[in-house]
């Protein structure tokens, strides 16, 4: 499988680059680029403002009708915490220093939920697509209609960094983006906009519509930020703290040292490639394929959450949401995907200090991709639903087996939203897919139990994907029938198996569905992921 690999919307930045874009040159007050005009700010929670002014200034703050002082500390940072606001607006926030710093007046900010949107392509694939051969789904129709002033988006800058940074850089143009028109007329900062045609065309899509269901539904404002690069691994984006806190998560500086051996040799590696497909082009032979080659900064651990994670973590939210695990889907990483996944929502969490704050993600959908490891990755992310305050949503119904990124992201951002109604604002409905709880041996068989299977059913004359193994965990295709919510699974080639697994290829196969019209998961009843 060769993940979406697009041009970063900015690449890493040297550190003189990055303490130019985050440092001010001047002593005028200035607030961060996650607080901007048109930004949301979360409702029902302490509202954190911040920003950095003269050391010793004194700083006034005011929101609304409140309003609050502040001493800029040595470093010339400030910060205070208006008390929680109901959703409304818009309103104007002012702050404003003591002497030559003067004050910075923001305006048309609202107050509702902010969810933060992160992943590989798959989240970062917006309503415009990827041209020519990734469309959206309805694409053109979709942007026309993405004109909703209740809604806010801010798209992150694509940054890798050594160290964690205080705020979302600016983005700094290459040679070849000034010499596009296009690019140059671009604003360069990583501010809130309202959801417009223009700006949604280039937001991601899944959270885009999800959203838009949210919105509908609640009648609140919504914030969405977009942090998401596409071709990404699941590391990158957790902190070095979040990865030294576990001996098991060592495993991605050992991935980390494999591939860093290989980058001096990248370029006449790629060289090499390009001469070999120009030949077997010139000799009308079959194309050659290679081995996919990342973008190194994207690919180091706990540099992305350094450059497009750690600038947000003083702002209140209402949740995650999260589309990634194609990176990962390879015999090297797909056996560490449990521990570092499960790493990187207690890290979030603990980053943004906002309590078990609800973590929504997508399991990665059916494709025909890197075999075995599909599955494991798919199973990984299930399994992780052992975390608290977490929900999935199970997309191998709608997955398309000759594209990594299906046109369907519709559908992907309705399920994150039926979660996000069902587990954070409480309205009573099922959310969940039938999960695997346990399967016990029967005569001849094994008979599975599933969570949230009222209705189970197959629109298939057939149900397929069920295997059988015995002790030697060898597996071999079974007949299934579903009785009530539960599936007896049977074959004559194991009359006495001990572990039972469904849907166990990357190409899924028809799927089970719950009353409420949810897919199964696939699983192994294995106790650990083989």
């Amino acid at each position: 499988m060769k993940p979406h690999l697009r041009l970063p919307r900015i690449a890493a930045l040297s550190l003189a680059a990055v303490l130019a874009s985050v440092l001010p040159a001047s002593a005028e007050i200035r607030l961060p680029n996650v607080i901007s005009d048109h930004a949301v700010l979360q409702r029902g929670v302490p509202i954190h403002i911040w920003g950095w002014a003269t050391p010793g200034a004194a700083v006034t703050a005011t929101l609304h009708n409140q309003t609050l002082p502040a001493t800029a500390d040595r470093l010339g940072e400030w910060s205070v915490w208006f008390q929680p606001e109901s959703a409304g607006g818009p309103y104007t926030l002012t702050a404003k220093g003591d002497g030559s710093e003067g004050s910075k007046t923001l305006s048309d900010l609202l107050i509702g939920d902010v969810w933060l949107a992160s992943g590989q392509s798959n989240m970062e694939f917006p309503l415009k697509g990827f041209p020519p051969s990734n469309p959206l789904k309805n694409g053109p129709a979709e942007i026309h209609a993405a004109n909703n002033p209740e809604i806010r988006l801010l798209l992150v800058n694509q940054i890798s960094s050594d160290f964690p940074l205080h705020d979302l850089p600016d983005k700094q143009l290459t040679s070849k983006e000034l010499s596009n028109k296009a690019l140059r007329n671009q604003d360069p900062r990583a501010v809130w906009t309202t959801c417009t045609p223009e700006t949604a065309a280039k937001f991601s899509a899944v959270a885009y519509f999800f959203g838009k269901n949210i919105a509908a539904d609640e009648h609140v404002p919504i914030g969405l930020i977009d942090a998401s690069w596409g071709g990404t691994i699941v590391d990158a984006w957790i902190s070095l703290e979040g990865l030294s806190s576990n001996p098991n998560l060592l495993a991605a500086f050992a991935n980390r040292a494999v591939y860093q051996s290989t980058l001096a040799q990248t370029d006449a590696i790629q060289a090499a490639e390009r001469r070999e497909t120009e030949a077997a082009k010139a000799a009308a032979q079959p194309l050659p394929k290679f081995k996919w080659h990342p973008y190194g900064p994207s690919w180091m651990p706990a540099g992305l959450y350094n450059g497009m994670i750690a600038p947000l973590t003083p702002y209140a939210l209402k949740g995650f949401l999260w589309y990634q695990g194609e990176s990962d889907a390879n015999p090297e990483r797909a056996p560490h995907y449990t521990a570092l996944f499960e790493a990187l929502i207690e890290d979030w969490r603990s980053h943004f200090a906002q309590g078990e704050l609800p973590f929504l993600f997508v399991q990665i959908s059916s494709f025909d991709g890197n075999g075995p490891s599909w599955p494991r990755v798919q199973d990984a992310q299930r399994r992780s639903l052992a975390l608290r305050n977490t929900a999935m949503a199970v997309t191998n119904d709608i997955g398309d087996p000759n594209s990594v990124h299906p046109a369907d992201k519709q559908t992907v951002g309705a399920r994150l939203a039926l979660a996000a109604e069902g587990m954070v604002y409480g309205k009573p409905i099922a959310y969940q897919s039938p999960l695997f709880r346990q399967a016990v041996p029967t005569p001849g068989g094994m008979q599975v139990w599933f969570d949230h299977a009222e209705g189970l059913n197959s629109k298939s004359a057939k149900i397929e994907g069920f295997e059988l193994a015995g002790p030697d965990h060898e597996f071999v295709p079974a007949e299934a029938t579903v009785q009530g919510e539960t599936v007896l699974v049977k074959s004559t080639a194991i009359p006495n198996p001990n572990y039972v697994r469904f849907a166990w290829t990357s190409v899924a196969p028809p799927p089970l569905y719950n009353s409420a019209g949810l897919p199964a998961s696939n699983f192994t009843s294995e106790p650990t992921i083989p």
